[in-house]
């Protein structure tokens, strides 16, 4: 496979061992599942397939954001606990991904469940000198970790920009700089807290994934993915922290998916106009949803409009007519054109439309009912996850 890497700026081999080690962020879960999650697990769900389909055996961890900036406000404006809502939109992330048939989780670590490795990592970077504490806030000092910005190869005004854009504090005074970063901090009175060296608190953002990849898979991984809006600060912190505190590469190979908008407006949950998959789903076949995602390559971010849908109806339509049409042409070339587009750095238009080519020269042959090109389509489909052999429960 030929994927996209970010530090590297170009599209260069994928090349895992027997075991694939994937680590994803997962959602920070105070609301539905919208297309830009789907488009983005979806991506991540097409690796699994074709690293699965080459014969590796493939261990994706994806985490759970449970405790941060964004769930304690939502928990509190909803009058509930915050592990509550957590639950319940958890379980609605799950239904919405089974349905879209994206292969399930190998683990799913819960920040609130990690918070003794957290603990332990931070005590190590103390170790090497690397944090400050003031007025019970404990920082990253990014001076110790000359290569941060490797990732996102960002200079630092725009890094600075980024931060204040995405959650950082770069124009607070207790900072040593502006790009240091919380790893710790005092909790309010309502929310939930933990001893620590530090204080009683809780954690920063971009530690819990640090703490909860290492304790699946160690470092390096072999790819680290999330959305392009994770590149800063998220991911970058992540491996200033990781690499400080293990000495070795925190990932060989670094993938991100481009945003989603809604009809020429940024999909944002303050400007209220998120396409949840939830509600897609009470009025089209997942599938549909799926092979209209896939005429989008992930890096390339998009607008979503409500016709789209009707495009993934269509298809899905002449995949299940051709799935129980008899005759058809040898499969095998088609089959080979889908896995090189695959390879492509995911080029999933050109796969889809393969697929499609398949499904309309099998409607179109008049060959006798002996003979069937049925089963490639089927093989051709599931490479793409989509199952012709049985329909949305």
């Amino acid at each position: 496979m030929q994927l996209y890497d970010t530090t590297a700026q170009s599209v260069i081999a994928f090349e895992p061992g027997p075991i694939a080690r994937i680590y994803v962020c997962g959602i920070t879960p105070y609301d539905s599942t919208h297309l830009g999650h789907a488009m983005t697990y979806l991506t991540i769900d097409l690796i699994v397939r074709r690293l699965e389909d080459l014969g590796h055996e493939v261990q994706m961890v994806r985490n759970v954001t449970d405790v941060d900036d964004s769930i304690l406000p939502k928990a509190r404006e909803l009058g509930i606990d915050f592990l509550e809502l957590a639950d319940r939109e958890m379980k609605r992330f799950h239904g919405d991904l089974e349905a879209l048939e994206a292969r399930p989780a190998f683990a799913e670590p819960r920040a609130t469940e990690s918070i003794d490795a957290m603990i332990e990592l931070i005590g190590t970077l103390d170790a090497n000198g690397q944090i400050y504490t003031v007025e019970g806030i404990t920082y990253f000092d990014v001076s110790t970790f000359p290569e941060f910005g490797k990732l996102s190869h960002y200079s630092t005004e725009e890094m600075i920009d980024f931060a204040r854009e995405r959650g950082g504090t770069p124009d607070d005074p207790r900072q040593k700089n502006p790009l240091d970063f919380i790893l710790w901090q005092p909790s309010a009175d309502d929310e939930p807290s933990w001893d620590s060296p530090w204080g009683a608190g809780r954690p920063g953002w971009h530690i819990e994934c640090s703490a909860m990849s290492w304790a699946q898979f160690g470092q390096p991984l072999d790819l680290h993915a999330g959305g392009d809006d994770l590149i800063f600060p998220h991911h970058e912190c992540e491996i200033a922290q990781s690499e400080s505190a293990h000495g070795a590469p925190f990932a060989h190979h670094w993938l991100h998916g481009g945003m989603v908008a809604y009809e020429g407006t940024k999909m944002s949950k303050s400007l209220g106009n998120l396409v949840f998959v939830s509600e897609l789903r009470k009025t089209h076949d997942p599938r549909a949803i799926r092979l209209s995602l896939l005429a989008h390559h992930y890096r390339a971010g998009f607008e979503w409009f409500d016709e789209f849908i009707e495009d993934g109806d269509e298809r899905l339509a002449r995949l299940l007519a051709a799935v129980d049409s008899p005759g058809g042409p040898d499969p095998a070339p088609f089959l080979e054109r889908l896995r090189a587009a695959i390879d492509n750095d995911l080029d999933t238009a050109t796969a889809r439309d393969v697929l499609d080519e398949l499904a309309m020269a099998i409607l179109a042959d008049d060959a006798s009912a002996e003979t069937s090109s049925a089963a490639g389509l089927i093989e051709a489909a599931g490479i793409l996850g989509i199952n012709l052999t049985s329909g949305p429960e």
